[in-house]
């Protein structure tokens, strides 16, 4: 494609569809299939060759895999040592930091902000402009050790413009809703209304997000939304 580069220590398995402008740096693996699915007679990697595509701009930094399966929009961006599992479907203007890891059949909207050391599991989704801090982790298993948990898995789904502050905990199956604001360290253990300030552990509402303001003083509201 017009204007792609790929390092020559890249491994860009068959079936991987890069868009024009993609830059592909050291070491990256994509298109890589996953245990129990080796690539088909014709290339492709998952049974019935399933494609990983990325769409226009694509910039990848060493060490990024990039599992079989993967729907990503234009203008991705990935940090060093990001590992993305198979199956998912990532919006547009996404940024994943350095050492994040994002499982598999995980549904990410457009302008989606995953800052270092993130965890995200399979079953999550992540809305359209939701922001998350260095080292959020996200859970879906509830009875860890039971011999049937993949039977009771419940991602976590995460609102439209919500941000998550550093070391954000949520355990699984929680909402957090569209424009929340979840402080540093908080243990999300119950569904956030919509717009609510909330921080602690475990985490208890503080406020609304609507009624801060800019603490510098600029001409702005960082958060428009009318207390409900």
């Amino acid at each position: 494609m017009a204007g792609t580069r790929v390092a020559t220590t890249a491994v860009v398995r068959p079936g991987v569809r890069l868009g024009p402008g993609a830059v592909v740096g050291e070491w990256c693996l994509l298109g890589e299939p996953p245990a129990g699915h080796p690539p088909s007679e014709d290339g492709n990697p998952l049974e019935g060759g399933a494609l990983t595509v990325l769409g226009a701009g694509a910039l990848l930094r060493s060490h990024t895999v990039i599992y079989a399966g993967n729907r990503i929009g234009d203008r991705f961006q990935s940090g060093h040592h990001v590992l993305v599992r198979e199956d998912n479907e990532i919006g547009d203007d996404v940024a994943i930091g350095s050492g994040t890891m994002v499982e598999h059949h995980v549904r990410v909207g457009h302008r989606v902000r995953l800052h270092g050391g993130v965890f995200v599991p399979e079953l999550c989704v992540l809305e359209d402009d939701c922001w998350l801090g260095a080292r959020v982790c996200l859970t879906n298993a509830p009875y860890p050790r039971c011999p049937e948990v993949s039977a009771c898995m419940r991602g976590v789904r995460v609102g439209r413009r919500a941000k998550l502050g550093a070391n954000v905990t949520v355990l699984p199956g929680v909402t957090i809703g569209e424009d929340a604001l979840i402080g540093a360290g908080a243990v999300v253990t119950d569904d956030v209304p919509a717009g609510a300030v909330v921080a602690g552990n475990p985490a208890r509402t503080l406020g609304w997000a609507g009624d801060l303001t800019c603490p510098v003083g600029l001409d702005h509201r960082p958060y428009p939304l009318e207390r409900p």
